[in-house]
């Protein structure tokens, strides 16, 4: 009798699974139960995201300064990766670069509220530098959350929680259901900026 109903579970557990794999259906399992979503791992040569979106460089010369942006794809010590180098210059109110991506290709947002926050692979010149977010509260060019980290010579894993994010000249809090747009940005003084970043993702 054992037996027996040991077999009837096996048909009831494998026939499901057995009829999926010849009708080709596959079982996707939801974004928000992966412990990470991939932004990017700078595999594709055109800096297009595991997104579909292209990354694209930023600076201050979009409202009169003078800072200088490069946004590059490079393999560094082994490993693709967007490199992000330039001068930040403070004349005419300026005083940033960035390399910046759409979340959405569609120009809608990303559901990241099942995730912790914001992983990264980077290295660089031992300079600080940031993260920025931007959801639809962000009605002005110049709000965004931003958070922090420092780029040492050697790659290494930084992990932004959302919770260390601060909201920059606005008061809305950071909705992580709506995410629209990522920054990687060199911002606030006057320094050369050479950053690695050799993958970009949301973790759990």
């Amino acid at each position: 009798m054992l037996r027996l109903r040991e077999n009837q579970l096996f048909r009831r557990l494998c026939v499901p699974v057995f009829a999926l794999l010849m009708t080709g259906s596959v079982l996707e399992v939801p974004l928000a139960q992966a412990d990470t979503l991939l932004i990017d791992d700078f595999s594709s040569p055109d800096l297009v995201s595991a997104l579909g979106t292209r990354w694209r460089g930023v600076s201050d010369r979009v409202m009169g300064g003078v800072s200088e942006a490069t946004v590059v794809r490079a393999e560094i010590a082994g490993r693709p990766a967007l490199r992000l180098t330039g001068d930040v210059r403070l004349e005419n109110d300026g005083g940033f670069i960035q390399a910046a991506l759409d979340l959405d290709a569609g120009g809608g947002a990303v559901d990241a509220s099942g995730y912790t926050g914001v992983r990264l692979v980077v290295r660089g010149n031992g300079e600080q530098y940031g993260v920025h977010l931007r959801t639809p509260d962000n009605v002005r060019p110049w709000q965004s959350y931003r958070a922090q980290f420092t780029a040492g010579p050697a790659w290494e894993t930084v992990e932004l929680p959302f919770a260390d994010f601060v909201p920059y000249r606005l008061e809305a809090a950071l909705d992580t259901g709506q995410l629209r747009w990522i920054g990687l940005v060199a911002i606030g003084r006057a320094f050369a900026a050479d950053l690695a970043v050799a993958e970009v993702a949301f973790y759990r």
